[in-house]
């Protein structure tokens, strides 16, 4: 599929079909956490650190790619790295110990992150900048529907079938999405430019020292610290009293992540007309306001307020990547593997603090953490301005 020709309605339901069948794996299990942890008889931290591992891999590959992501053919690296992607989501349904299982998430990670970027810079690469931002929009909402129904097929599986089956159901989820992308995507040569040039290391170096891209990887990392330590320890909550939802009931709460779906596509319209500090702000607001409702022992208030994180927080992280995507004025692969690097470095950290946290001091005190994310990321959005990213910000 080559993104600038055909209907847009279709290429971007393709795209957004890829971006879905990429991440499917990512978030998923964090809907079956209190099955895990029972299984593996370990508490909510070590459970949710070892799902979250995945994040690991994510930032490694990230930073990887951007390195020698002007050496690598985009259709072939993705529709490669989701087949492998296949192999350690088949093991985890037989994971002896949460060692093995820890491994193997951080393998997925790998995967998933080196199809990711790779698709991003090949969207970027072989469309028109407009083409390019209805796909990159079609792409994040792709990843937000991952989410959602990721975790539906998890929670609705692994409750009816068992937690095995469940694993081999996403294992054929990811040899699709191989599929689909070396049916679809075309042959296309890398960018002139990209084998031109300043080393790898020092087209990071001159990334890294661009204030506005260094406060958006600050952003990305608060923004995936604040999700990951709230959509992982909440489960605990919604499963222990007085809520004490059944696995199955506990993965259709995630249709919170529907009204971000509808949300998400809009984040690149509205930076374009307000900038990207003020929609920044906006965003990271809304989010914040549903903290004090997951606080509440009702649980349509904790689903009000999970509605209003997932979608504050998902609006930041689009507006984020198209800001990237526009700042780097350079080798755009490279500044989004950093970007994608620091935001799975935040996922980690929030799982590994915040788990500890809410082991420590109960979910009270994750909730405090999480605003305390949400505020640092606001003061890296203090940076920006709409100079510093071009006159318009290109995407989702």
């Amino acid at each position: 599929m080559q993104p600038s020709t055909g209907p847009n309605a279709a290429r971007n339901l393709v795209v957004g079909l890829i971006g879905f069948l990429t991440l499917v794996d990512l978030f998923a299990t964090q809907a079956i956490l209190p099955t895990l942890a029972a299984h593996y008889r370990v508490a909510p931290a070590a459970m949710g650190l070892a799902v979250n591992a995945s994040t690991v891999g994510m930032a490694v590959a990230a930073l990887v790619t951007a390195l020698v992501s002007h050496r690598l053919p985009r259709r072939t690296g993705i529709w490669i790295a989701l087949a492998v992607l296949a192999a350690p989501t088949t093991a985890l349904a037989f994971a002896p110990d949460l060692e093995v299982f820890t491994a193997l998430r951080v393998t997925q990670g790998l995967c998933m992150s080196v199809a990711f970027t790779l698709t991003m810079a090949y969207l970027a690469e072989h469309a028109s900048a407009e083409e390019a931002a209805g796909a990159l929009a079609a792409y994040v909402t792709g990843v937000v529907a991952s989410n959602l129904f990721g975790r539906l097929i998890a929670s609705t599986v692994a409750g009816a079938l068992g937690v095995a089956v469940n694993f081999y159901v996403f294992a054929g989820l990811n040899l699709a999405g191989a599929a689909l992308t070396f049916a679809v995507l075309r042959r296309a040569p890398l960018a002139a430019s990209a084998s031109a040039g300043p080393t790898a290391l020092k087209r990071l170096a001159a990334h890294l020292a661009t204030p506005c891209l260094r406060a958006c990887f600050g952003i990305g990392f608060c923004v995936l610290f604040a999700f990951i330590g709230a959509f992982t320890y909440v489960n605990f909550v919604l499963a222990r009293t007085p809520l004490s939802l059944t696995p199955m009931a506990l993965g259709l709460v995630y249709f919170v992540f529907a009204p971000s779906m509808l949300t998400t596509p809009l984040a690149g319209a509205v930076a374009n007309r307000f900038g990207p500090r003020p929609t920044f702000w906006a965003a990271l607001g809304l989010a914040a306001a549903g903290l004090p409702l997951m606080l509440a022992p009702s649980l349509l208030a904790v689903i009000a307020g999970m509605v209003l994180l997932a979608a504050g927080t998902f609006f930041a992280q689009a507006v984020a990547t198209g800001f990237v995507g526009r700042a780097a004025r350079s080798d755009r692969a490279a500044a989004s593997g950093l970007y994608l690097a620091a935001y799975y470095l935040g996922g980690l950290a929030g799982a590994a603090v915040l788990g500890q946290v809410f082991d420590r001091f109960g979910w009270p005190w994750a909730v405090a953490g999480v605003g305390s994310a949400l505020a640092l990321a606001a003061v890296f959005a203090a940076v920006l301005r709409p100079a510093t990213a071009g006159d318009r910000i290109a995407t989702a």
